[in-house]
């Protein structure tokens, strides 16, 4: 699966434009970045309904291309050149976490954490 694939199983709207060609082997949802930190492995989509510069920190650090803001969330500007700068995609769904995590599964995207 890559970036644009997300965006259409999510019906998302991009927000700020990297690599749409990217592979993406896992996905993680969570309002937690510190289980981001802790427990994802490989690139991955992140799903969140949080909204500030932690979440453009934690993708970038964990090698993320992607994050998804659930809830038809908006960053802010401060959020979305910060993502800019790093390359990270960023889209926003109207889909709740929960459902959008599994239309993403349920077309094969499997979750990406170390058990």
């Amino acid at each position: 699966m890559v970036v644009k694939d997300i965006i259409d199983i999510l019906e998302g709207e991009i927000i700020c434009e990297g690599d749409l060609n990217q592979e993406i082997k896992t996905a993680c949802g969570s309002d937690m970045m510190s289980d981001v930190l802790a427990f994802v492995k490989d690139q991955s989509v992140l799903l969140t309904g949080l909204v500030n510069p932690q979440v453009v920190r934690t993708a970038e650090m964990m090698d993320m291309a992607c994050i998804v803001f659930v809830r038809g969330k908006d960053p802010d500007d401060s959020i979305v050149e910060l993502a800019e700068m790093r390359g990270i995609t960023l889209i926003k769904t109207k889909y709740r976490m929960f459902t959008a995590c599994g239309r993403l599964y349920a077309n094969g995207l499997s979750g990406g954490t170390k058990i």
